[in-house]
């Protein structure tokens, strides 16, 4: 068997279950692991369904130029495919960017635009704003518009949803995803939510995005918006992909929270993992009580590891963001050895320290009493469960 080319890998990624980071979770917890698509990501799904889908429609023709705003797996995807059909691909990133993504992306060939992180999506300098300049000013283009393309989650009803409903055996009842564009987190539940209604979708956002307010309240609120250094979810504009209306619940997640996530599910799982699928591991913690044995989770892991060497995979950078200080060489032997912990306690407040991962200082301590209490709260309470059932409580 062969493949005409590297396109005709995407997709049927698979279906991974997590044992030790989860085990003190009463439900089967599985991760749709996109690394294993060709552009080691989920964007590739969406990048070469939107691009042929343009084709198909005319709206880009042979020798065209595609432009995008892009966090950066979108884009190296954009590129990838750019570059097997022939077209040139220009991108807008903003300054959160990691100089892996920089790099991936202008190895395939991509011509990069960087712009500031912390402007209105109005403003002329944010990266939709420059892309959709470009576009305009570029003779024969075609702006992709991920976030509000509707092919995004086209994509994924096709695909993605099919996948895990079909690997499940039709035994999923929570489907935990990253929101960002919204179209991996929609287009999945769309196929699910008509397969089975009663399927909990739980979307995961960041604290200084718009995405989770708007889901309570159906009001923009631009005081939500803050920096933040996770990549791949949250949004400050609302993304036309994203149907909150397939969502059961949204659960935030910390920067910090995700990157200690993240670090342990390549210790303990094996799976070296982008820094947003810390935060969808992370959230399925968050909704643990309110699973029990007969459910079956699936979060989405949506990219690679290697694009974070810089970033949560560095120990000097995590210690700038002040989330970490030197383990000393005897204890840092020890750690592997015991359960993952479970980082659940919220972001200091500024100007205090964040620091825990000293093996004998308090916050290291409390962080285990913290992680054993839950693990082994979580273990029993199917026994507490069934206890009451048998007494009638």
């Amino acid at each position: 068997m062969h493949y005409e080319n590297v396109l005709a890998t995407i997709g049927n990624t698979p279906l991974i279950r997590m044992n030790r980071i989860a085990q003190g979770i009463p439900a089967k917890v599985f991760a749709k692991v996109e690394s294993y698509n060709p552009g080691q990501s989920a964007k590739d799904r969406i990048a070469l369904f939107m691009i042929e889908e343009a084709e198909r429609s005319g709206k880009l023709k042979p020798g065209g130029t595609i432009v995008e705003a892009t966090s950066g797996n979108t884009g190296f995807s954009i590129a990838m495919v750019s570059s097997i059909k022939g077209y040139r691909c220009i991108l807008t990133l903003t300054s959160k960017a990691s100089q892996e993504k920089i790099s991936l992306l202008k190895s395939m060939g991509a011509e990069v635009v960087i712009c500031p992180v912390d402007v209105e999506p109005a403003d002329p300098r944010s990266y939709y704003s420059v892309a959709e300049r470009i576009a305009h000013e570029t003779p024969n283009s075609f702006y992709l518009a991920q976030n509000f393309n509707l092919d995004n989650a086209e994509a994924h009803y096709r695909s993605t949803g099919p996948e895990i409903w079909a690997q499940t055996q039709g035994k999923i009842t929570h489907y935990v995803c990253c929101a960002g564009t919204g179209g991996t987190l929609s287009g999945t539940a769309r196929f699910l939510k008509e397969k089975n209604p009663n399927i909990k979708i739980i979307g995961v956002d960041a604290y200084g995005s718009v995405l989770k307010k708007f889901w309570e309240t159906h009001e923009y609120d631009p005081n939500e918006i803050k920096p933040y250094k996770v990549e791949g979810l949250g949004k400050n504009i609302i993304p036309h992909n994203m149907n909150f209306e397939l969502v059961d619940d949204f659960v935030k997640v910390t920067d910090k929270d995700s990157a200690f996530q993240v670090r342990d599910l390549a210790k303990y799982e094996g799976l070296m993992v982008g820094y947003s699928s810390g935060s969808a591991m992370q959230a399925v913690f968050e909704i643990a009580d309110t699973l029990t044995e007969d459910d079956v989770v699936v979060t989405l892991f949506s990219d690679h590891g290697s694009r974070y060497l810089g970033k949560v995979f560095n120990d000097d950078w995590m210690v700038e963001q002040g989330w970490m200080e030197c383990v000393p060489s005897e204890a840092a032997g020890s750690v592997g050895s015991t359960p993952p912990i479970i980082h659940e306690h919220p972001e200091p407040a500024e100007g205090t320290s964040s620091s825990s991962a000293y093996f004998y200082s308090y916050e290291a301590m409390r962080d285990r009493y913290i992680k054993y209490y839950r693990t082994y709260r979580l273990k029993y309470k199917k026994y507490i469960r069934l206890t009451r059932q048998t007494l009638g409580l």
